[in-house]
């Protein structure tokens, strides 16, 4: 944490600190500690607390209340963190190398998709462990120092900032990009009171290109670099925590948790790398996984061997709901619905009406398939 003591605890020889070589050495450290890219933010982030606040007041927040309760506070490093100076910013490239092909996994509609950043362990616990022991790295040579570390734990902007410091630029799906690895990375951040200089900014990239805008199952990029989180796959599958709009659900497909359509369609992932990080591997073979087995999974058997997944945050209700919608989207199939059936009067009301309308949807088809 920051406070008064550490900074002055750290402050007798700044005056005579080498802050641009200290930067060097944080790069260098972060990388022999495995992450993919490193660079120094500033605090101001005036243009980006105008959209925020402009997104906020269009309520393209959906339900996630918490992103209006913090406000523009997340703009404001120095207010949620007293004391900062600057943003150690970090990119943690999350594609598993040996996870089945996306596109193949989203034609098959007996498959359930889950988007590629959780298919292994809990992306919170691997990076935030990698940024404190950077911090210590600094730590080792500043001596006591202020600082929080943050990775989507927090009321953070991590795109801006990222962008800000030069790791890339915001593309139009609003995710960061850059020209070397695309965009499948995690971000992560340490909130310091040490006045290192910032990295320049990337210029973008995007030009004339509209495929993310195109290719969204929802449309829910509504303009280049607006996401309305209402019409999200990944909002609706992970954050929303009641029924999912009747009119989106068909147009979820087989997408259970998350939705990587506009990763998948960017030219600037024709670049990317695979994760090196071993965490990030494949488990449970959630990466071409059945749809009808996950379904049948107790609560027991979901919470054990979502263990240390990000998936896991979510519950047992939702992920329920997501597979059942994904089911209904399914061709009719006597497995799908004996496996709506066999959870028809589920403990869950919203478990229920999402089998509802699935077995509907299976016994529609099945009304106007030809004799």
């Amino acid at each position: 944490m920051l406070d008064s003591m550490t900074t002055a605890a750290a402050g007798d020889d700044r005056g005579q600190r080498d802050w641009s070589g200290l930067a060097k050495k944080i790069r260098d450290w972060g990388r022999e500690l495995g992450f993919d890219e490193i660079g120094i933010a500033g605090t101001t982030l005036d243009a980006e607390e105008a959209r925020l606040v402009a997104w906020l007041a269009a309520g393209r927040h959906g339900t996630m209340d918490y992103m209006a309760r913090h406000g523009a506070r997340r703009a404001r490093p120095a207010e949620l963190v007293p004391g900062t100076l600057c943003i150690v910013t970090a990119r943690l490239n999350y594609l598993p190398p040996d996870a089945r092909a996306s596109e193949e996994v989203l034609a098959d509609p007996a498959k359930a998709f889950i988007a590629r950043y959780a298919l292994g362990r809990d992306y919170h616990k691997v990076l935030r462990a990698k940024l404190e022991r950077l911090a210590g790295r600094i730590r080792d040579e500043t001596g006591s120092f202020g600082y929080r570390v943050f990775t989507d734990s927090a009321p953070v902007l991590e795109v801006a900032l990222a962008a800000k410091s030069g790791l890339g630029w915001r593309g139009k799906h609003t995710l960061l990009l850059t020209r070397d690895a695309g965009s499948w990375f995690f971000l992560g951040e340490i909130y310091t009171d040490l006045p290192l200089p910032e990295t320049p900014p990337q210029s973008a990239h995007c030009g004339s290109c509209t495929a993310c805008i195109d290719v969204c199952p929802t449309r829910a990029i509504v303009a280049p670099y607006e996401l309305d989180a209402r019409r999200c796959i990944s909002y609706l599958t992970i954050e929303h925590v009641g029924s999912i709009p009747v009119d989106l659900r068909p147009l979820m497909g087989n997408r259970i948790y998350g939705c990587d359509d506009c990763q998948l369609v960017c030219p600037w992932n024709r670049y990317a790398t695979a994760a090196s990080e071993a965490g990030f591997a494949v488990r449970h073979g959630l990466d071409d996984a059945d749809l009808v087995a996950l379904f049948a999974w107790t609560e027991r058997e979901f919470l054990d061997r979502m263990a240390g997944s990000a998936i896991r945050r979510i519950g047992y209700e939702r992920w329920s709901r997501n597979i059942a919608v994904a089911l209904g989207n399914a061709p009719n199939d006597p497995a799908i619905v004996a496996a709506l059936s066999a959870r028809a009067d589920d403990p869950s009301p919203l478990v229920r009406e999402h089998v509802a309308w699935a077995l509907a949807q299976q016994c529609e088809r099945t009304a106007s398939a030809p004799i």
